[in-house]
């Protein structure tokens, strides 16, 4: 005998449902008012949702009882969670100080980074980068100058579906995809505070050709100095590799030249340093000889005597906007649009320390 159905066995339809329909992931999105990719970082407990969102979504889900296919979320576990850092730069202390900010941005989120050194002019540099990417699944890499200058990395970003983030001293990408550290500005700003002391005989030290910041910063250095009637002269350029002795040498030459130079901007820390030592190689005094400004503001540039004075660049800055960009574009949640609409910048600044003073008389 069939038992008649009482009014309490038939529940009501849930909230937008329309009765016995088992509810959806697009149910979920469509309640809320967000996208099923939104719906889904909730679901996988991602924390780069605000919370807000978060207990909306949750409230929507217990609500009309929807429940997630274990299967779907197999295979959304399948990718490794990993955050690659692509680097070429001779400098250890830039990549140890973008490291740390890419971590500061990671902390808590369930994302690891594994960091992968590399060589632009090795033969296999291409092949070894494609298989760096697809052996560790990466959910993202951020590529920092000079590899984040190559449109052939990011063609095999493109290819294999990989997220990434190019760090670069110019926009060469869409927004989603680049930080601009506007390099040239700080060149502007090392040539002034050397012409505002009164030097006109002025040396520069520049990096690798490779890099597109050794171009942005002696670029930015010449149009200040033309701005102010002042001229760079061929001879008073160095060509230097962003080492500590490659500063050496070409600080060398440089305090050789005639008229000898009374101040000299050196492409960044490490570079700078060396020129320190030169000088004193050269039995001669700085400041009050030759003045000296680098560029970046790494460990090295306070721990020196005199401290240097120099164009910071917040690289650990750098590091923690690239990795929380980078994980809004992997995640590709709603939350993180803003992202997309432009592309971040930051802006060097000067800090004067005791390695540079007036141009001796």
């Amino acid at each position: 005998m069939v038992r008649p159905m009482a009014d309490d066995d038939n529940p009501p339809p849930r909230r937008g449902l329309g009765g016995e329909k088992k509810p959806t992931i697009n149910d979920v999105a469509r309640l809320a008012g967000v996208s099923k990719k939104t719906v889904s970082r909730v679901i996988n407990q991602s924390p780069f949702v605000k919370d807000e969102t978060r207990e909306k979504i949750n409230a929507i889900i217990a609500e009309i009882g929807f429940s997630p296919d274990p299967q779907a979320r197999g295979l959304a576990f399948r990718r490794s969670f990993l955050i690659g850092l692509v680097y070429d730069n001779p400098n250890p202390q830039y990549v140890v100080n973008m490291q740390l900010g890419m971590l500061d941005a990671m902390r808590g989120s369930g994302y690891e980074l594994v960091v992968h050194p590399c060589n632009r002019g090795k033969p296999t540099f291409l092949a070894d980068f494609r298989r760096f990417i697809e052996r560790q699944k990466l959910s993202g890499v951020v590529l920092t100058p000079s590899v984040s200058e190559d449109d052939r990395v990011k063609a095999i970003l493109d290819e294999v579906g990989c997220a990434y983030i190019r760090i670069a001293s110019v926009p060469v990408d869409e927004p989603e995809h680049i930080i601009v550290s506007n390099d040239r500005m700080g060149g502007r700003a090392a040539a002034r505070h050397l012409a505002e002391l009164g030097h006109t005989t002025i040396g520069f030290i520049s990096g690798p050709p490779s890099f597109r910041s050794s171009h942005e910063r002696r670029g930015g250095f010449e149009e200040e100095l033309k701005d102010r009637k002042l001229k760079l002269p061929d001879s008073h350029i160095m060509q230097g590799a962003y080492t500590f002795n490659s500063g050496i040498s070409c600080g060398a030459e440089l305090l050789k030249r005639s008229p000898r130079p009374t101040a000299i901007f050196a492409a960044n820390d490490e570079m700078a340093a060396g020129v320190l030592h030169a000088i004193r190689r050269a039995g001669l005094n700085c400041p009050e000889d030759v003045s000296v400004v680098g560029f970046d503001d790494f460990q090295i540039a306070s721990s020196v005597w005199p401290p240097l004075t120099i164009v910071r660049t917040p690289t650990r800055e750098i590091g923690r906007m690239a990795a929380e960009k980078l994980i809004g574009l992997s995640d590709e949640g709603e939350e993180e649009a803003h992202l997309r609409e432009a592309a971040p910048t930051t802006s060097p600044a000067l800090v004067v320390r005791d390695s540079t003073g007036p141009a001796p008389r």
